[in-house]
């Protein structure tokens, strides 16, 4: 009966310790404390804070690692269709790597190859998104071909084809079949250039449907692009699902005696044997004649 008319006072007023002695109000007890649950964050004042973080990481993986490409036209088709989103390599140019042939690379516009060409103007948000790298680039400047050639290589295309690379006729499976490696015009269809060094050669593989390096000749940089344009390599088609592949350098270039150097080796080394044969001889006659 007690516990029913002061129970809740003697509760409150004392207590029993650790050791088992009583304890008056006021006092700390002599064992361990619970610590005391902190305050969480409402979901929604974290909320902003972990989209600034999100942006700020994309912005830079798109300016240092990887950044997503939406292709605008038919000029590589069929790799390549219009709509699909491409994902650009931007880590290895960092660290000297330069284009290579048969890569397909997205570059800035060396000189205004896209004046007259329709173009869409983003919105505010849109510019945005695609500035941190959400999107994808809403940059009108940029281009994507294949690299063809390379400094010192010579390329050339007559009639239809086949295209070739310091002499070495490709193939090229990745041409759109509806059309031809070379194309029969005077525009700059056929042609035989030699690249300059820092420069590449670049051409769409849907070649009668493509205005790339042959048809800006008479430009101010005679249709090559400097390397130093490229934005980077596209290695992979991200979107859509369904026309998910990877993007490798195809094997015609990988083909014996296409790269120049290795072309010239044997040569050089004959006429490096040979000054020493010639040294020799002449110092023998000269001994003969002494």
């Amino acid at each position: 009966m007690g516990l029913g008319t002061n129970g809740g006072a003697g509760v409150g007023n004392s207590a029993i310790g650790a050791d088992g002695s009583p304890q008056t109000e006021g006092e700390e007890p002599d064992g361990p404390r619970r610590a005391k649950a902190g305050k969480h964050r409402s979901f929604w004042k974290e909320l902003p804070i972990l989209i600034v973080v999100a942006l700020v990481l994309a912005l830079l993986i798109k300016t240092f690692l990887v950044q997503a490409f939406s292709i605008p036209s038919e000029s590589m088709e069929n790799t390549l269709q219009v709509g699909d989103r491409v994902l650009v390599d931007k880590l290895t140019p960092w660290f000297g790597a330069e284009p290579a042939r048969g890569e397909v690379v997205v570059f800035q516009d060396p000189a205004n190859w896209l004046a007259g060409e329709p173009t869409s103007e983003p919105n505010v948000v849109q510019r945005v998104l695609s500035f941190v790298g959400v999107m994808p680039s809403a940059n009108e400047h940029d281009l994507i071909k294949r690299v063809i050639g390379v400094g010192g290589d010579t390329v050339e295309c007559k009639g239809t084809g086949p295209l070739k690379v310091n002499g070495k006729a490709l193939v090229e499976p990745y041409v759109n079949p509806s059309g031809t490696p070379c194309s029969v015009d005077t525009e700059g269809g056929q042609f035989k250039v030699t690249v300059p060094k820092g420069k590449m050669w670049v051409m769409g593989d849907n070649r009668q449907h493509s205005a790339d390096s042959r048809y800006h000749q008479s430009d101010k940089t005679h249709g090559f692009v400097p390397v130093d344009d490229a934005v980077g390599r596209a290695f992979v088609v991200a979107w859509p699902v369904s026309r998910w592949a990877t993007l490798p350098v195809p094997d015609t270039f990988d083909q014996s005696g296409i790269n120049t150097a290795a072309a010239l080796a044997p040569g050089a080394l004959s006429l490096m044997g040979a000054v020493p044969a010639v040294l020799v001889r002449r110092r023998r006659t000269g001994g003969r004649r002494g």
